[in-house]
């Protein structure tokens, strides 16, 4: 999988994206219609060309295969503060688990902190508990909700804030994260091997690179992963695994 800025070709591709991920998430609360119109409302061909070619907007798109699987935007507002606010972060159901919306946050991040943005806020409806779940993992906070309104209905939303860190992350990819032991370890998102439900991304202990420490699990982010003489690695909390090259015999 590739992470990358999005151009105004990707129009066709991130508007499936957004219509596939909003029914999976809100398909249990919210009607097609509305869905639909929230759609055209957001993502509408000449709204998103506008975004793609504005300075103030952040886009990047997560690649698999030749296809677009998901996305990230943020616009970027100065004050006071310079502030990023999430608008969306979307990915297709079928690739979810699988790491790859803290792959495009924490680029998201790297390219907010490039352009001096000193912390970032999301939202999220109420009714999205898998989205409340996944910034409160990714550290946010929540500050308050407010009310928004789809297609002539109102909704509540959920506002999550972060600071923005430079040390948080690097220009070469890398994310840093404590050990149990309060170890400072740095995870890069460009290095990584399939697993059974998700990536394994490569771990180091120094910014460098010059010495591994091991392997975080794309499923919940664990540090706790086994590997044998043979790089075979199983996460130890939710049992996900490298999965087997043809040539390996024991997953035969």
């Amino acid at each position: 999988m590739d992470l990358r800025d999005a151009t105004t070709e990707d129009v066709d591709a991130v508007r499936r994206v957004a219509t596939e991920s909003l029914s999976a998430s809100y398909g249990h609360a919210i009607d097609e219609e509305t869905i639909e119109a929230a759609v055209e409302k957001w993502y509408s061909a000449d709204r998103l060309r506008e975004a793609l070619t504005d300075d103030r907007e952040i886009f990047v798109v997560a690649v698999d295969e030749g296809s677009v699987v998901g996305f990230a935007q943020s616009e970027i507002s100065e004050g006071r503060e310079v502030v990023g606010y999430l608008d969306w972060l979307h990915v297709v159901p079928d690739h979810r688990g699988a790491g790859i919306g803290s792959q495009l946050l924490a680029r998201l991040k790297e390219e907010l902190v490039d352009s001096g943005v000193d912390r970032l806020e999301g939202r999220v409806l109420a009714d999205n508990e898998e989205g409340v779940a996944f910034y409160e993992e990714q550290g946010f906070s929540e500050v308050g909700e407010r009310s928004v309104d789809i297609h002539g209905e109102t909704f509540t939303e959920r506002v999550f804030t972060v600071l923005l860190d430079e040390t948080e992350s690097d220009s070469g990819g890398l994310t840093h994260r404590s050990t149990d032991d309060g170890t400072r370890v740095y995870v890069s998102y460009e290095e990584s091997m399939r697993g059974s439900d998700a990536p394994f991304f490569a771990v180091y202990l120094d910014e460098e690179r010059t010495e591994r420490y091991g392997w975080m699990c794309g499923v919940d982010e664990s540090l706790d992963v086994a590997i044998d003489t043979m790089e075979r690695l199983e996460c130890n909390d939710c049992g996900n695994r490298r999965k087997p090259a043809r040539w390996d015999a024991a997953y035969l």
